[in-house]
């Protein structure tokens, strides 16, 4: 579905992604993990088409990803939620997850929206106005709610999770779960929560000064001494 081969990305002098390769196939969910500063949203950007990349080459479904739009990259099924919710302001719950939908797919299916909103919990709150009545979670799943509304093959969760107490992370992991079953979908997910992607990924990538140090299960990930030492400078049990 996903493969990228020898991406690297440099803004100046500094190197954010170095010759990263990597693949997916339909229906896996991968987590991308590392430390601050590792790469991670620069590679996901790079995916998503806000960056492009010095050196490398990205395919999705067979297409070839350089230089496509966003809006393509939309429309053939490359979706993606922020880590800072960016709801349309004066808009309803409803009507973002419409303007989404348009955007990427150029065309609307009322069906979809609710069918949408009733997974992500909020229907209840359909058509309230997005920016000023929903609380964080609710914001975290209009997020997710719009990427939906692309009717993405590829879903990419940029740290939606963080900011979440417990129990809202487990809540929000099922609803995960439950769009990835309903769609079909692939899912790269970034996330720090080492035990959230133990929960979520049977894959994890491992960034760390942009160069792709770990790949494999978790287990096998969070015990590799470079991934330790990566996170703290100590070594393995």
């Amino acid at each position: 579905m996903l493969r990228l081969d020898g991406i690297t990305v440099a803004f100046g002098g500094l190197v954010a992604v170095s010759d990263v390769t990597f693949t997916m196939g339909e229906g896996d969910i991968l987590g991308l993990v590392g430390p601050n500063g590792a790469g991670k949203t620069t590679l996901f950007n790079t995916i998503s088409g806000l960056v492009r990349p010095n050196q490398g080459k990205a395919a999705f479904l067979g297409h070839d990803l350089a230089g496509m739009p966003t809006h393509v990259r939309a429309r053939v099924g490359i979706g993606r939620a922020f880590q800072v919710p960016q709801p349309m302001h004066e808009l309803t719950v409803r009507e973002n997850l419409l303007v989404a939908q348009r955007f990427a797919t150029g065309r609307i299916d009322p069906q979809r929206i609710d069918e949408i909103l009733d997974l992500v919990n909020l229907g209840h709150k359909a058509e309230a106005e997005a920016a000023t009545s929903l609380a964080l979670t609710e914001q975290k799943a209009l997020e997710v709610g719009k990427a939906l509304a692309t009717s993405p093959k590829l879903l990419m969760l940029d740290e939606v999770l963080a900011g979440l107490e417990t129990a809202g992370k487990r809540a929000f992991m099922q609803t995960l779960e439950a769009a990835r079953r309903r769609f079909n979908l692939a899912m790269l997910i970034i996330e720090h929560d080492i035990e959230t992607i133990s929960r979520l990924c049977p894959r994890v990538l491992v960034l760390n000064f942009g160069r792709l140090i770990a790949d494999g299960t978790p287990d096998t990930v969070f015990n590799d001494p470079e991934v330790i030492r990566s996170y703290t400078g100590g070594e393995a049990a």
